[in-house]
């Protein structure tokens, strides 16, 4: 997810540089298609890992937190001083959102199949379009094309899942919930980055979202660690290196070379990607109709994240 780095976030601010640079390289090619390993990675490890899902999700961000603390407080100290309040309680504000993201979509990991909770928690380029419409922004025709199609391929799923269960459906229910978070968090984070950087912004909001999710691990009762086996500290450091950290900062590495468009529709061949780890790797084949129903999502959203990138180029 699902976090500010998806480019799709970014038009405003990285159109006129992606203009202005030079074409991507066969290096920048490389590294997207690392990203999108690394970000594939992340559901099918969530749910291998025998931790509580809130309890995976604070340590996922604490430990980023932990990795940008140097860079943060020795490069950018004196952004940090003077970011103003206007961008701290936004960066804030999209941390909190984040941390409302993680707290549905880890859930519903262990409640439906990875394909169809990657599938749905993805779809946050159509609530960020429905969110600046609100706005007063009027998205571009294909963009509810892309919007209506992707919403077909949302009531196949569902329909399947609750063929299979209840408990598949709540879970679908969580992971779109997720994604509904995640386009707010993502407009917001879009806002604070026209004058601050990614460092300085990410670490505001990734402490935001690790503070709220550990007060929400200990309202709950949530084990933090005290448990835990040598596999799952593991498997809690390569979530955070894979998804967290690698994934994401290459995304951010290749979008002014590759441009959004390739790069965001890139980022979608992470719900087939997760689905297909979780197949080799957990033993979880959903029925034939499900990989039927991802596919009329991954064209609605690639819909929708062409016609945005048209439009603010």
């Amino acid at each position: 997810m699902r976090t500010a780095e998806t480019p799709t976030s970014l038009p405003s601010q990285v159109s006129g540089a992606v203009l202005a640079s030079p074409p991507g390289t066969g290096l920048d090619l490389f590294l997207l298609a690392v990203a999108v390993s690394g970000i594939s990675l992340s559901a099918p490890l969530i749910a291998a890992t025998a931790a509580p899902a809130l309890a995976i999700a604070f340590w996922r961000n604490a430990m980023a937190v932990g990795a940008l603390t140097v860079p943060a407080l020795v490069r950018h100290r004196a952004e940090l001083r003077s970011m103003g309040r206007r961008n701290v309680l936004l960066a804030v504000a999209a941390g909190a959102l984040l941390a409302v993201h993680f707290g549905l979509w880890l859930p519903s990991l262990h409640m439906t199949s990875v394909a169809s909770s990657t599938a749905l928690v993805t779809t946050t380029p159509i609530w960020t379009t429905l969110l600046l419409r609100l706005r007063g922004h009027r998205p571009p025709a294909l963009v509810w094309a892309g919007t209506a199609v992707a919403f077909a391929g949302v009531v196949l799923l569902t329909g399947v899942d609750l063929s299979l269960s209840p408990r598949a459906l709540a879970g679908d229910a969580l992971a779109l919930g997720g994604g509904m978070a995640a386009a707010g968090y993502v407009l917001l984070g879009a806002e604070v980055r026209r004058t601050v950087s990614t460092t300085a912004y990410t670490y505001v909001c990734y402490t935001t979202t690790a503070v709220l999710l550990l007060g929400a691990c200990l309202v709950t009762g949530a084990d933090l660690g005290g448990g835990y086996s040598a596999e799952t500290w593991l498997k809690l450091v390569l979530l955070t290196v894979t998804a967290q950290l690698l994934g994401h900062s290459l995304i951010n590495r290749v979008v002014r070379g590759l441009g959004p468009s390739v790069t965001s529709t890139a980022i979608l061949l992470e719900t087939p990607g997760a689905a297909l780890i979780a197949a080799l790797w957990l033993g979880q084949t959903p029925p034939p109709a499900v990989y039927g129903a991802l596919a009329v999502i991954l064209v609605g959203l690639a819909l929708v994240v062409r016609a945005n990138t048209r439009a603010g180029r």
